[in-house]
C-alpha cells in the first residue's frame, strides 16, 4: 500500500442515496450502514426478464416511475396507474438462477403477486428477485487484487460523486446553451461536498465517519444519465455530450465518458449526512483523460 497522504481538504457528506430495486427510483437517507455489498438495502432487488437477465432503465425506462419505500415485511411499491403493493422479503426457499451483466447469481424469488405487479407496470413478462444472504456475487478482474462482494450494482458496491464536479459539468452544459442536470441523473450512493472539480480523480482511500472506502475505478456513464429519474423520459443528449468533451477515458480498460468513482468498503460502519470526509491516501497520477 502507498504511504498515507492527506489533502487537507475540509469535506463532508452532502447526501446519501440507495436504490432498493436496481434502476427504480432512489431513496434519500440521512444515515446508512456501510456493508460489504455497499450501503444497506442498496440494489438488493432486481427485475429480470423471461430469460433470467436483469433489466434496467436502458431497456425498461418505466423503472424510473416505480417508487420504493421500506415496510415492516420488505418493500412497498407504487407507480402511476397501479395500486400500491407490499412485497415481502422472500425466505429464499424459491430461487432462480439469474444473470446480472456477465455474473450468474442464485437469487431468491419474490411472490407471484410481485411478479404480476412489476410485469403490468413495465409491460413485459418479468420477475422480481432478491439478493439474500445465500446469493453470491463478486467482482474480479484488472481493478482489484481480490474478489470484491457486490450487490446488483453495475460495478462495485459504492458510487461516490462530488458537488464540485457536478457544478463544473453544469457550467459546461449551460455554457453551450443547455439546461443543468441534477445529481439524481448519476444515481450516486455518497455525494461529497467538495468545491474542487474532479478532485476525486486523485483520491484513493477515504474515511467517512467510522467507515473507509477505496475508490477502485471511475464510473463510465451510459444513456440512463439522459433520462428523467421520475418519469423515465429521455431528456436529450446531456450530460453525455458535455462529458464527451470534458471526461472521455484515455485508459483502454474503460471505453466511455466518466463521472464519479466506483468504490469498495474497507471498514464498515454507519455513516450520516454531515459526516466529515478525509482523504487517507491519494492517487497523485490522477486518471488519464483524452485530450479535447
Amino acid at each position: 500500500m502507498m504511504p498515507v497522504q492527506s489533502t487537507g481538504l475540509k469535506m463532508r457528506v452532502a447526501s446519501l442515496h440507495i436504490y432498493p430495486i436496481k434502476s427504480a427510483r432512489g431513496v434519500n437517507l440521512s444515515r446508512a450502514r456501510l456493508e460489504n455489498r455497499g450501503l444497506e438495502g442498496d440494489r438488493r432487488w432486481l427485475a429480470v426478464d423471461s430469460a433470467g437477465a436483469g433489466v434496467t432503465q436502458r431497456s425498461h425506462p418505466g423503472l424510473a416511475t416505480i417508487a420504493v419505500r421500506s415496510s415492516p415485511a420488505g418493500l412497498r411499491l407504487s407507480a402511476p396507474g397501479a395500486a400500491d403493493i407490499e412485497v415481502a422479503t422472500p425466505d429464499g426457499a424459491s430461487r432462480a438462477d439469474i444473470l446480472i451483466w456477465d455474473d450468474p447469481v442464485s437469487a431468491a424469488l419474490a411472490d407471484e403477486a410481485a411478479h404480476r405487479w412489476i410485469s403490468d407496470v413495465l409491460g413485459d413478462r418479468l420477475r422480481l428477485v432478491f439478493m439474500d444472504g445465500d446469493a453470491r456475487r463478486e467482482k474480479t478482474g484488472v481493478w482489484v487484487s481480490a474478489p470484491t462482494p457486490t450487490s446488483f450494482a453495475d460495478s462495485y458496491p459504492v458510487l461516490v460523486t462530488t458537488t464540485g464536479s457536478l457544478k463544473a459539468l453544469n457550467d459546461e452544459i449551460t455554457g453551450k446553451g443547455g439546461a443543468p442536470v441534477g445529481m439524481e441523473r448519476f444515481r450516486p450512493n455518497i455525494v461529497i461536498d467538495c468545491d474542487d472539480a474532479w478532485r476525486e480523480d486523485c483520491w484513493r482511500r477515504l474515511q467517512i465517519g467510522p467507515a473507509e472506502i477505496v475508490l477502485v475505478k471511475p464510473c463510465d456513464r451510459c444513456v440512463v444519465t439522459t433520462k428523467n429519474q421520475s418519469t423515465g423520459e429521455s431528456m436529450g443528449k446531456e450530460p453525455l455530450a458535455s462529458l464527451a468533451r470534458l471526461r472521455r477515458s484515455a485508459d483502454p480498460r474503460i471505453n466511455g465518458v466518466l463521472f464519479g468513482w466506483n468504490g469498495a468498503p474497507l471498514k464498515l460502519g454507519e455513516i450520516a449526512v454531515g459526516d466529515s470526509v478525509e482523504v487517507l491516501e491519494t492517487r497523485p497520477e490522477g486518471f488519464p483523460l483524452a485530450l479535447r
